[in-house]
């Protein structure tokens, strides 16, 4: 991490859907120049100038011109800050030079991807560049997949606490959830798809749970393919859109932690299927355009429960909810991803370069900041 950068965070994309719900955040938050010094980035200064008159932050609100194809305008934006948000996505599409410009700069960038191609190849290209320069490259800084990510974080600790020691299995429920799509994550769902059409080699990479621990293959995981009853939430439960990514990022967190749940931590992802339940994403059918999504309205009357239940060899358990108080996709993704990077530059200077999920990097001291910042709730049910 640079300590004596210009700013301690810009957010690029600025402009876009979800980085102006990032903007809005920091600016009602945080203010300009206070705790956090953070700049606004993206193609077009005089849009830029307009959201940041629209969403009524100060006029001396620093706005950043730099274009995802510039190498020398990414370079010359990265080398100003201690952290890079970026929502400019499809990552696939957009984020390569960015990342490669951090990591020659040392430094941090965090995104919200759920594109678990991409993610394969930024590890492969970038872990050991990131561990010499310093930079720290967080994925998935949103719901996809704080909250599974560090629920299971905390389920693990909780059991640590209760049962003396790590559990090697922890199933993940998801009990309602209410939100809007962006055009944004259609795009990136889309250029996945098409992505898969053109190389069908990356089926078994999205198929399978450890394409994210390079030179590690962990036990055989549950399918959690089909409707099955649970009685651990005393309900029939079915597949959740979201697992693939999820299920992913949980096991390399395990694995960038040393394997503290063990080589043969065995995790899945269902959502509870009760009738007239609010367990879906809205907006699937007809997806918006990039730049269009939720209502202030929809965003600030969606939620999400998600439960983690912790089993022990000898069949005891712990059980843990993880809560959001706005919409999952926008609302609460927009304030998980600023405390992520807060809580990075400012809590956890010490993390060492490399490509980090949140959970690993910034474990307790994540759980914390977004307990007291941005309306999520971690509890021990049981």
């Amino acid at each position: 991490m640079k300590p004596n950068a210009e700013f301690d965070i810009i957010v690029y994309g600025a402009t876009g859907y979800t980085g102006r719900l990032v903007a809005e955040y920091l600016a009602q938050r945080y203010g300009i120049g206070g705790e956090v010094k953070w700049a606004m980035a993206g193609r077009s200064a005089a849009k830029l100038a307009q959201v940041r008159d629209e969403m009524g932050a100060p006029k001396d609100t620093a706005l950043i011109v730099a274009d995802a194809d510039n190498p020398a305008e990414l370079d010359a934006m990265v080398r100003r800050a201690k952290a890079i948000i970026t929502t400019v996505g499809p990552y696939q599409l957009y984020g390569d030079k960015l990342v490669a410009a951090c990591v020659a700069a040392g430094t941090d960038c965090l995104d919200l991807t759920g594109e678990p191609n991409w993610m394969a190849t930024i590890i492969a290209a970038h872990h050991a560049g990131a561990k010499k320069s310093g930079a720290r490259i967080v994925h998935s800084c949103g719901f996809d997949s704080i909250p599974f990510e560090l629920g299971v974080f905390f389920a693990e600790e909780t059991a640590k606490a209760k049962l003396g020691a790590a559990v090697p299995r922890v199933k993940g429920r998801v009990r309602a959830i209410q939100g809007g799509l962006s055009g944004g994550t259609a795009a990136s769902g889309a250029a996945t798809m098409a992505a898969l059409q053109k190389d069908p080699g990356l089926i078994a990479l999205m198929m399978n749970p450890f394409a994210l621990t390079p030179g590690f293959e962990g036990p055989p995981q549950p399918a959690a393919n089909s409707v099955e009853h649970d009685p651990d939430v005393g309900a029939d439960v079915g597949p959740f859109m979201m697992a693939a990514i999820n299920t992913k990022n949980v096991h390399r967190s395990n694995a960038l932690m040393g394997h503290p749940w063990g080589t043969d931590f065995v995790y899945d992802e269902m959502a509870v299927v009760i009738p007239g339940a609010p367990t879906e994403f809205t907006g699937m059918e007809n997806p918006p355009k990039p730049g269009e999504g939720p209502s202030k309205a929809e965003r600030e009357a969606g939620f999400y429960d998600i439960a983690f239940i912790g089993i022990a060899p000898d069949g005891r358990k712990v059980r843990v909810s993880v809560k959001g108080d706005r919409d999952p996709g926008y609302g609460s993704t927009s304030k998980m991803l600023a405390e992520a990077a807060i809580c990075l530059i400012k809590d956890t200077p010490d993390v060492p370069g490399g490509v980090w999920t949140p959970g690993a990097a910034m474990q307790t001291r994540l759980v914390d900041r977004l307990q007291k910042n941005a309306g999520l709730t971690f509890a021990v049910e049981g």
